[in-house]
């Protein structure tokens, strides 16, 4: 997985520090895009019941979770699921699924 890196940023002209969380998220995009093509199928054969919906890279699970106020940590498992498939339902975050089923 991808490191986060926090650094901080210096704006002289406004007297400000912020700190700035960076990620290079290419190499998840990536593979989201590789299984968007590969059949999943469980190792004895068959459609698998369950598969891979996405990998979502921290910094947007942080992003995530600051823009709609949720500590997604804290969540039970139910909200969690139900709170991850609205955001992959969005055709915003389409890039970030790892299927092509309807979710």
């Amino acid at each position: 997985m991808s490191q986060v890196r926090t650094r901080p940023y210096v704006d002289e002209g406004e007297g400000t520090i912020t700190w700035q969380r960076t990620q290079d998220i290419e190499p998840i995009l990536e593979a989201n895009k590789r299984r968007q093509n590969e059949p999943q199928k469980w190792a004895g054969g068959g459609d698998a019941r369950w598969h891979h919906l996405a990998e979502i890279p921290n910094v947007i699970i942080e992003k995530w979770m600051n823009e709609d106020g949720v500590n997604l940590i804290a969540m039970r498992g139910e909200e969690f699921a139900k709170f991850i498939k609205k955001k992959l339902r969005d055709p915003d975050n389409a890039w970030l699924r790892a299927t092509n089923r309807r979710l």
